[in-house]
């Protein structure tokens, strides 16, 4: 049996099909805002926020109740903290980033420890697994992905004057806070999202990798976005094809692809230059 034939085996199940759905959706929103903040170099907010959901999972499965609709409110109120740390306490970038990193890891593993029956669930966020996701995370990650899509477009032109000069953007009559709190919303949530798909310790690649290979490709913000979306949504099929046929981990997978389409593009543009 040859790939193709593999891979049409492989479709005919519910299970990838929902994988390929939610993954394509996720990696769209990923991608989308990860330009954003590569360029204004707050791109470690998603590694941070990743391990404030660490915890909020941990408090769902306590509770017996859905995580991703748990982890949505809190870990949005952690990115609003942030910025609050950023603007009012003085504690400024990835220092406010990893103040709150350090303690929503903490409050996980605290919580992990001293409650016993879902340590193997919780494990599975850690780590992600694509495969596993329900119809409810499916069409949560396509609604909250096409509201993420539909925002950065909307507010496309006030994203692009903050990121490359948010004096000059704030003169210009563009209400910088608002817009800095609404990036950081779609952050938080297309965080949540990918906790189950490549899980908490791995989903800032998502945000991060795509982005950065397309920089070195193109120079047209337009084209670093759609460039983006396009390594993002491969990276994510491929891994999930790759995964299912090799038995591997299917959040890493998904990430060691994003990462070879980084070095082919960082070799690429070297050579151009």
């Amino acid at each position: 049996m040859d790939i193709f034939q593999q891979i049409h085996e492989a479709i005919k199940y519910l299970f990838v099909q929902r994988a390929i759905i939610a993954g394509c959706f996720m990696a769209l929103g990923c991608s989308s805002l990860g330009v954003f903040l590569v360029l204004r170099r707050f791109s470690l907010i998603g590694d941070g926020l990743a391990h404030v959901s660490f915890a909020t999972v941990a408090i769902g499965l306590l509770l017996r109740a859905q995580p991703m609709v748990v982890s949505i409110p809190l870990v949005a109120l952690a990115s609003f903290f942030i910025l609050k740390l950023n603007e009012k306490a003085a504690v400024y970038g990835d220092a406010a980033i990893g103040l709150v990193s350090s303690f929503g890891i903490a409050i996980g593993i605290i919580i992990a420890s001293t409650a016993g029956g879902f340590n193997v669930d919780l494990f599975s966020y850690l780590f992600g697994n694509i495969l596993s996701v329900s119809n409810f995370e499916v069409w949560m990650t396509v609604v909250i992905s096409l509201a993420v899509v539909l925002i950065v477009w909307l507010f496309y032109h006030d994203l692009f004057a903050i990121t490359f000069d948010e004096e000059y953007a704030q003169v210009s009559g563009i209400k910088v806070r608002l817009v800095n709190r609404i990036l950081i919303l779609l952050t938080s949530l297309i965080v949540v999202l990918g906790i189950k798909i490549v899980g908490t310790m791995l989903v800032s690649s998502l945000i991060i990798l795509p982005a950065i290979s397309a920089l070195q490709v193109v120079r047209s913000f337009r084209s670093t976005i759609i460039l983006a979306g396009v390594f993002a949504v491969v990276s994510v099929v491929a891994g999930i094809f790759i995964s299912y046929f090799l038995n591997l981990p299917s959040g890493a997978t998904i990430v060691m692809i994003n990462f070879i389409f980084f070095v082919g593009s960082f070799l690429y543009g070297r050579n151009r230059g």
